[in-house]
């Protein structure tokens, strides 16, 4: 795994069948996360060299937490375990989609998808919620929010 060359051009990464990931002024690309089995979408997150090169190595799912600064294999707290089944990346190579097993829910929220609201169109921003059955207790698995 290697950054884009200097001299190469947007052809040469849209063509070339090297992973060239292009992270941002953060060293972080966008991770777009899906379960395998339904195509539902569970998750958007980033991923640093460290984590796209460990989701490669080991077949797990590792992101960056910008808010703990921190790299984190998904499930190592809550068990709550992505086993990548595919990985792709966009035509720039500026984001990477993951194809997974999940095992429980994706969210910390004890949700399985991130994506539990829906904004209710017209009304100023209001949201409601959907799928959003808790599939763990969030308090008992990370503790007590301080």
């Amino acid at each position: 795994m290697s950054g884009p060359s200097e001299s190469s051009t947007s052809t040469d990464v849209e063509e070339t069948l090297t992973l060239q990931p292009k992270f941002d002024a953060a060293g972080l690309v966008t991770c777009v996360t899906t379960d395998a089995a339904t195509g539902a979408l569970l998750m958007v997150a980033h991923m640093n060299k460290e984590a796209l090169a460990r989701t490669v190595a080991s077949g797990d799912a590792w992101y960056f937490s910008r808010a703990r600064n921190e790299l984190w294999r998904k499930g190592e707290t809550s068990g709550q375990v992505q086993r990548v089944v595919e990985m792709r990346v966009d035509c720039d190579q500026d984001a990477v989609w993951l194809r997974v097993e999940q095992q429980g829910a994706a969210c910390h929220t004890g949700r399985l998808s991130c994506f539990y609201r829906r904004v209710i169109p017209g009304n100023g921003g209001a949201l409601e919620l959907v799928d959003g059955e808790r599939l763990f207790d969030p308090a008992r698995v990370y503790g007590a929010k301080p």
